[in-house]
């Protein structure tokens, strides 16, 4: 969430260079009106929108609407040096809609992280998301002049979450939506939490400046500011700290109720399950771009989860798939070439803004040009290209097992030996950090970077195929099942799929940095599992000490080709620190351990004929 915490008020600003900012400002200035509207809801609160519209009349304009907890800004007669969802928006003509959320701000009301969904509504008191949308947009029709009629809304993340909740119930106007890296689940596998485990980088230091209280509407000159980490190495940082408990006590008490409610819902309960949307993705009438990126280190579940619960709960409904090789917003925030050390070979984020993005709105809001694209058009790394399918995952597509085999080595071939495993120590007062190096905050590189770091470990498990004799696809989910035991009652498994580099990779030219690309390990997927809800998020469950148990989940999506001349790696370890909390490896209210509660144990994996490890893989057939 470091990425938020620097942005706030110019969140959505795109990528652009400074002569590009300056003449988009200018042209802004010079083309656009700026209004700002206090809109009444139903029930009588009253959300602050900042208006932007065509100076030029001769013709009628579509709204173009995003909903934001992170602020409208500037406010007054300042305007915004970009507008709309890319920089090719504004020039084409569209009243630009900023609207700051209830609770946030400028606007009225009390903020709800991720609102619950109200499916009946029987009195005004009854609002959520969907209805502050919908009213928002019945008022926009009704009070601004030279409009068409017709209404889209978009977001990045947080408001991308707002723009799924534009979905149940839409206003007959609202005819284009597109959620983007969109907030879905946050104790699956969104932002804060990653089945059960605590996303520790991300909560503490989003919510230490966007859960502050706000009292009453406020501007970001008055609001809240960053948190000042007193040791500038995060991993020595939240070592020291203790405990997640220490953590609230020392810098939090009881002023952040994202924090307060983490310690009341420690286990998937009602409240985090009275905060999916998904179940309400039903009737769908507006037609919905849902877009994504693989490498985002904050949403990339929610991409996948929102496009497949419309799909699921809708089939007949106009629902396309955009995932590109990008982090958190990447397509829209930079040129989407490369990300971190791997480079794509051309500008991935400049062909969706011109092929995807832009021509799904004019084409449903204002009835211009042609747009008839594929179900899911996806770009596939290490091939390096994109691919239009008509369904997701590809139909044609086979499921294959990858096992865990003794020796350390990875290949399609059950293991035959009936005693192997491997075995290690575990220790949560030293980690595995999540990363090579010294940061202060969560990187977004760390998706797609070097795990050469972490396989030199010896508390790492570490697999890896023969060199590939032909490239080989995967473009879908991924299922680990690793059978696996521990001398504790609790333990975190970290599951990591690598595309590991020949040993004569050339270096990139130039080299600044002077990457080493021989024997390259690059994380192409990595997730993690808290053990004690491998059968239940609802009931959590202790290990029994020693014995053989199954741990399955399954990982977000992938679309990368694995070369020819390349090796398929799979890590193992237990902890990814501190990019998720520490298991303490004892079953516990982790959410209440002291220090002293966190103790070593020994794992082991098995890769035998009858305990098994392996990872379901999903291939692209040639």
């Amino acid at each position: 969430m470091n990425f938020r915490l620097l942005l706030f008020a110019a969140l959505f600003l795109v990528s652009l260079t400074a002569d590009a900012q300056e003449t988009d400002s200018a042209y802004i200035a010079q083309n656009y009106t700026k209004i700002e509207r206090q809109i009444p809801m139903r029930d009588g609160a009253k959300l602050f929108t900042s208006i932007y519209l065509p100076k030029d009349q001769s013709k009628k304009y579509p709204f173009l609407i995003n909903r934001t907890p992170y602020t409208v800004a500037p406010y007054g007669k300042a305007m915004k040096t970009a507008l709309g969802p890319d920089p090719l928006f504004v020039r084409e003509g569209f009243i630009f809609v900023y609207q700051d959320v209830r609770g946030r701000w400028m606007s009225e009301g009390t903020f709800d992280d991720i609102r619950p969904h109200v499916p009946k509504k029987t009195s005004k008191k009854h609002i959520d998301e969907s209805s502050d949308t919908y009213d928002t947009i019945d008022w926009l029709l009704k009070n601004i002049k030279g409009n068409n009629g017709k209404a889209g809304i978009y977001g990045i993340s947080y408001p991308g979450f707002y723009s799924t909740t534009a979905l149940p119930d839409a206003h007959p106007a609202l005819k284009a939506v597109s959620p983007q890296a969109p907030v879905t689940d946050w104790f699956i596998g969104d932002d804060f939490h990653h089945n059960g485990a605590l996303f520790l980088m991300d909560a503490f230091g989003f919510m230490s400046t966007f859960g502050v209280p706000r009292p009453k509407p406020i501007t970001p000159d008055h609001g809240p500011k960053p948190f000042n980490f007193p040791v500038p190495d995060n991993y020595r940082f939240y070592l020291e700290a203790g405990s997640v408990k220490n953590l609230k006590e020392r810098y939090f008490g009881d002023s952040i109720r994202f924090w307060n409610n983490l310690f009341k819902h420690p286990d998937l309960d009602t409240f985090w399950k009275a905060r999916l949307i998904t179940p309400h993705l039903k009737n769908v009438k507006p037609a919905v771009m849902v877009v994504g990126g693989f490498f985002d280190a904050e949403d990339a579940y929610g991409t996948f989860a929102t496009y497949k619960a419309i799909e699921k709960q809708n089939p007949a409904a106009n629902n396309i798939l955009v995932a590109g090789p990008w982090y958190h917003g990447g397509w829209v925030r930079s040129p989407g070439d490369y990300f971190g050390d791997i480079h794509f070979g051309q500008k991935t984020s400049t062909w969706y803004q011109q092929e995807m993005e832009l021509p799904f709105f004019k084409y449903h809001l204002k009835g211009e040009g042609k747009f008839n694209p594929a179900e899911a058009t996806i770009f596939v790394t290490g091939s390096n290209t994109w691919n239009k399918f008509s369904a997701w995952p590809p139909k044609e597509s086979e499921q294959k097992t990858l096992f865990l085999q003794p020796g350390g080595k990875l290949g399609f071939e059950k293991p035959q030996r009936t005693d192997s495993w491997k075995e290690y120590v575990s220790d949560p007062n030293y980690p595995v950090p999540y990363q090579d190096g010294v940061q202060q905050r969560r990187t977004r590189e760390y998706m797609i970077d070097d795990q050469r770091f972490a396989a030199r470990r010896p508390d790492v498990a570490v697999y890896q195929s023969e060199v590939l004799t032909e490239d080989i696809t995967l473009a879908g989910p991924l299922l680990a099942d690793l059978a696996v035991s521990t001398s504790g009652t609790d333990a975190d498994y970290v599951v990591k799929l690598i595309d590991v580099y020949p040993e004569d990779e050339p270096d990139p030219k130039p080299n600044p940095r002077n990457i080493i690309m021989g024997g390259y390990q690059m994380l192409v997927r990595g997730e993690i599992m808290r053990g004690k809800y491998r059968n239940s998020f609802e009931k959590p469950e202790p290990f029994t000490p020693g014995m053989v148990t199954h741990v399955k989940y399954a990982l977000p999506d992938v679309a990368h080709t694995f070369k020819k001349g390349h090796r398929i790696m799979i890590q193992v370890q237990n902890s990814w620190f501190p990019l998720a909390d520490r298991n303490p490896q004892k079953f516990m209210n982790i959410y209440e351990a002291e220090p002293a509660d966190f103790q070593k144990a020994t794992h082991r994996i098995f890769h035998d004929v009858n305990n098994a490890s392996s990872i379901q893989i999903t291939v692209l057939n040639n």
